[in-house]
């Protein structure tokens, strides 16, 4: 099994990525997978196009996206990307989509189609929080989460995708009181944990209880 594994460049004003610093480490076999990490800008216009030049060059059997969720505890598995794009603030690229597609006339929405449920348990087995998110957000993040189901639902047949965010790292939450964080170690061994499960679930899930009250 090949597992491609994304992460982004800083944005908003950060100087750092958790998602990229975390990826960037991960070893280059995880449970018998071969394991490639690409770097994605955080940008709607270039994003799937990195995406899209890296399943050509790795042919993947999954593509795992890995992007920062700052204020979040824990790692997040992502259930849900929409199709809309509407950003708080611009992108990489000083772009600024407001209430725009991610595909114009793709679906309402795209699940995930790895073991998520799985996921979850794998990252707390490791002795580490996570849980389900029902809302991977309406900026890059869940541009990437519905444009990658997108290419494996109309381009690539058999392509599993989804998405984990990783909260900020100690180092960025300085002078935010109360704002939660991870150590980057953690964030590794959180990911590693995650592909585990993708590896030892392929086509069906486990059952567990993950929804939120609201």
């Amino acid at each position: 099994m090949r597992i491609l594994v994304t992460g982004f460049d800083p944005f908003g004003g950060e100087a750092i990525n958790p998602s990229w610093e975390a990826v960037r480490r991960l070893p280059k076999q995880i449970a018998g997978a071969e394991i490639s990490a690409v770097q994605l800008p955080t940008s709607c216009e270039r994003s799937l196009e990195v995406v899209e030049r890296s399943i050509a060059e790795v042919a993947p059997r999954v593509v795992l996206s890995v992007g920062q969720a700052g204020g979040r505890r824990g790692i997040t598995v992502e259930r849900v990307g929409i199709n809309v794009d509407d950003y708080r603030i611009p992108d990489n690229d000083g772009v600024q989509p407001v209430d725009q597609p991610v595909v114009s006339g793709g679906p309402d929405a795209y699940f995930s189609n790895l073991p998520i449920k799985a996921m979850v348990e794998a990252v707390r087995g490791a002795g580490l929080e996570a849980s389900v998110s029902n809302s991977a957000g309406t900026f890059v993040c869940n541009h990437v989460l519905y444009g990658v189901r997108h290419l494996g639902a109309t381009r690539h047949p058999g392509l599993k995708s989804g998405f984990v965010h990783v909260p900020f790292l100690p180092e960025q939450v300085k002078g935010r009181d109360g704002l939660p964080s991870m150590t980057l170690e953690d964030d590794v061994r959180a990911l590693a944990a995650a592909i585990q499960a993708i590896v030892d679930y392929p086509e069906k899930d486990i059952r567990r209880a993950g929804g939120s009250i609201c």
